[in-house]
């Protein structure tokens, strides 16, 4: 526990609301301690679906931009072939 509590003082120094947000997260996994074992199940079943949609959000907009800056001749089509040859360049 003391690395913890070391680990919480130094994070904390270098942003304050660390300490706030690692409270808030202990709180939530005592909550859910507090739970039978269906509950936990089926709490774990919604933040797996929650944190797909996230994903599937954060990749609609990656998609969005690619297409923008494509559209906007800011980039151009390239074969992975193409793109390694880039990369090791």
């Amino acid at each position: 526990m003391r690395l913890v509590e070391l680990a919480a003082g130094l994070l904390s120094r270098m942003n304050p609301h660390i300490l706030t947000i690692m409270k808030t997260f202990a709180q939530v996994l005592d909550s859910a301690d507090q739970l039978g074992v269906e509950e936990q199940e089926s709490l774990v079943e919604v933040l797996q679906r929650r944190l797909a949609e996230r994903r599937r959000d954060a990749l609609l907009e990656a998609v969005k931009l690619a297409r923008r800056e494509f559209d906007e001749d800011r980039c151009r089509p390239a074969t992975p072939k193409q793109i390694v040859k880039r990369i090791l360049a």
